[in-house]
Formats: structure tokens, C-alpha cells, sequence
């Protein structure tokens, strides 16, 4: 017995290549399609749609190929709502709940279409009626409460997979861009500029996302600058990174390097535990700040301009300083309330926290993924973070780079 479901698919999906993953998956899964319906756009604004039937020998296949699908974007034709299921405990989900992707995404109730708010990937979908109407929105597992109703199965959801644009036209037409350490650098780096102060000329928050090696490559004056003049919103770090920017304001080294003479002196190798205690002493960094202890640097900077920051903690950390945030539940909680408010994210010579944010960022939201190690942003793509664009390069270059051309336009 055969058995068959109808997608479609609209928008770029030819040069996209969205098409022909479709095509592919449906093949590799060991089932088969016809194409009923396909409207190709022959001018560079217009969308192409197709629709098609897709067969396989057994229900299991099919709803493995359709879940597939699903994830590239190709929407179920069935006009049925959303099948809701009750949460059976704290923290548990229905059995086959829904697993988002961090595309924009609707769901079927009430025969009208939600969008579901606070979209990221591999979270449930809860419906909840409440005075204001009824809202959709996803919650990450350990945040389910018994009696949440989950949204099952792919039937009555729509995926919108947001496409790069078909040439380098805009402020982020760049980002039809992968990975590359081929490309300019100078030429790219402007480009990211003009997307940094077109954000935040249209209202919207950037957030940097940086680690421990853009202090120790020099980088940190210039995001400090970046920061006192307003283009940064929001820095998501680990305690590594702060313990080197206040280490290097109070010895002028960085894990024990002198920043001027690259040199190790005496002791040098304690100075971020010195550190540390000294900011523990004072009761945290705004309070080293306040009594004059941290008079320079990126986290001074925070401070003093109202700049939030989350410090999520690791195994690794020594000390770790008093504003590292040690639960990891609460910190992926802080990182998550960041990426929801972020337009665009700069990911600076990190691969954890880099692949940690990207986990609660929408694939609406620009990133920009800069590390030495072309690893690093290969693995951010790879887990799923299909928007951002990455360079290869050396952070200590592109952050002076950056800053030097977003101020010397202002």
C-alpha cells in the first residue's frame, strides 16, 4: 500500500537550492514524488511555487520524509489545525511533539494562523489562551509546566525559511556569503559596518558575543570604544573574558602576557587570579568600578554606559569573578532573553558562546561569525545557524578594523 501527503514550497526556491534539497531528501529517504503544480518566477522578484505529492511504501517512511521536509521548508497543503496534546508532568513533552526550527513559524488554532513568538530551535510550541487572545510560543524543555498544551506532529504548522538575497545590493546583501577566508577582508569588513550603524540606525540592538582571545590579541580597546559610543547593546560572555579585559586595566597583561612588550613577567601567570579576588573583595565589577578599581577596558565601559552583560560560568572558570552567572539552566535563560532582543549578532572569537547564542537566535537575525579557526564558524553554520556569514581571519585585525570604520562614519 502506498501511501502519499501534498507540500509546497514558495518563494527563491530554484536558486536558493531549496528545490532541489526537497527533491533530494525525498529520494535519499526511499520514497518517490509527482509535481503537481510549478509556477516558476521569471523575473528577480518573483517567487516560484510548487506543489507535489510525495509517495512511500509505508507510513513510517512517509512521516519521516514529510518531517524532513518540513525542516527545509515545505509546508503540509492539509487546512487542519495544530493537534495539541496536555504536557503529562513538569518538564515532560507529549510523545512525537513538535521540535521547532529557528525559522519564522506559524500554527494553525481555531482555523487562524499564529506566529509563534520567541521562534529558536529544538523547543516545543505552547498554545495558550489568554485575556488578550490566544498566543503560540515555544519553551525550551526543563521550562514545561504539567498541563501545557504541545503542539504534535507537523500537520497545521508553516515554516518560512528566510532566503539570502539574490545579489549584494543593501546593507546586508553580503550576507548571501558562507565561510570564506579568500574574500577581502577590508572590503567585507566595511560591509559589516554599514549593516552594524544601519541596524542601529533603524532601532535595533546588536549584540556581541566575544571571548577571551580578542583581550589577548589587543582587540579590547576598540570594542571598548564601540561600546562607549553606543553601537553595542548587549555582550554575552564567560568569565574568561572578563577576568583578562580587568586583568589587563590593572597590569597591563592578559593571561599573563604583557600587552605592550608580549613578554611574561614575574608572576604574570597570577595576575587573573589577583584578579579576581580583587573584584571578589570589592563585592563585583559595577562595585570595582565605583571604588575606582576598574578604571578602563570593555566591562568599564559596560558600567559605565548601562550596557547589560551575561557572563555564563564553566566548569573551567577559576575564581570565577562575583557576576558570573555559575547555574547553567540560568544562564542559558539570560543568553536566551539576549538573542530574543538582538537584529544583529557579532560573534567574536568564541566557539562555545558562538554556538550556545546561535542555539536561541531566529534565522531572521543577522550574524556575523569571526574567528582564526575556520572550525569554528563551519560548526556554527553546521548546528544550524544557516544565516549567519563567517570570516576567517584574525580577531585582533578585524575588531580595530570594524571600529575604526563604524566612528570614523559617524
Amino acid at each position: 500500500m502506498t501511501h502519499s501527503r501534498t507540500v509546497e514550497l514558495e518563494g527563491h526556491i530554484i536558486d536558493s537550492g531549496m528545490l532541489q534539497q526537497v527533491m533530494g531528501t525525498v529520494m535519499d529517504l526511499g520514497g518517490n514524488f509527482n509535481v503537481e503544480q510549478f509556477d516558476v518566477g521569471v523575473h528577480k522578484e518573483e517567487e516560484t511555487y510548487c506543489r507535489m505529492d510525495v509517495f512511500a511504501d509505508d507510513e513510517g517512511t512517509l512521516k519521516e520524509i514529510v518531517h524532513e521536509l518540513h525542516q527545509l521548508g515545505a509546508n503540509l497543503t492539509d487546512p487542519v489545525d495544530a493537534k495539541l496534546v496536555a504536557a503529562p508532568a513538569d518538564q515532560v513533552v507529549p510523545t512525537g511533539f513538535y521540535s521547532t526550527t529557528n525559522h519564522p513559524t506559524q500554527v494553525r488554532h481555531g482555523g487562524a494562523w499564529l506566529d509563534v513568538e520567541n521562534i529558536e530551535m529544538d523547543c516545543a510550541i505552547v498554545i495558550e489562551e489568554t485575556e488578550s487572545g490566544t498566543r503560540a510560543y515555544t519553551k525550551v524543555l526543563n521550562a514545561i509546566d504539567e498541563g501545557d498544551l504541545v503542539v504534535t506532529d507537523e500537520a497545521g504548522i508553516r515554516v518560512d525559511p528566510p532566503e539570502r538575497p539574490r545579489d549584494s545590493s543593501g546593507p546586508f546583501g553580503f550576507m548571501q556569503g558562507g565561510v570564506s577566508s579568500e574574500r577581502p577582508s577590508e572590503s567585507l569588513i566595511r560591509q559589516v559596518a554599514d549593516a552594524l550603524t544601519k541596524t542601529k540606525e533603524d532601532g535595533g540592538k546588536v549584540l556581541v558575543v566575544a571571548g577571551p582571545a580578542l583581550i589577548h590579541a589587543g582587540a579590547g580597546d576598540d570594542l571598548a570604544r564601540l561600546v562607549r559610543e553606543g553601537y553595542i547593546d548587549m555582550i554575552s560572555a564567560g568569565n574568561g573574558f572578563a577576568t583578562h579585559d580587568i586583568e589587563r586595566g590593572l597590569y597591563g597583561t592578559s593571561l599573563g602576557m604583557d600587552m605592550e612588550t608580549m613578554e611574561h613577567p614575574r608572576k604574570g601567570h597570577k595576575h587573573h587570579i589577583y584578579t579576581i579576588s580583587e573584584v571578589i573583595r570589592a563585592g563585583g565589577i559595577a562595585e570595582a568600578v565605583d571604588d575606582g578599581l576598574i578604571t578602563s577596558g570593555v566591562m568599564y565601559e559596560c558600567i559605565q554606559n548601562d550596557v547589560p552583560y551575561v557572563l555564563a560560568g564553566s566548569i573551567r572558570d577559576d575564581g570565577p569573578l562575583p557576576d558570573t552567572i555559575t547555574d547553567a539552566v540560568e544562564a542559558q535563560n539570560a543568553i536566551r532573553e539576549q538573542a530574543h532582543e538582538a537584529d544583529m549578532v557579532l560573534m567574536l572569537s568564541t566557539l562555545l558562546h558562538s554556538v550556545a547564542v546561535g542555539n536561541c537566535l531566529s534565522s531572521t537575525t543577522k550574524v556575523v561569525c569571526v574567528d582564526i579557526n575556520p572550525a569554528t564558524v563551519t560548526q556554527l553554520l553546521d548546528r544550524g545557524s544557516s544565516q549567519a556569514i563567517g570570516m576567517v581571519t584574525d580577531i585582533g585585525t578585524f575588531v580595530p578594523s570594524l571600529a575604526d570604520k563604524v566612528l570614523d562614519d559617524a
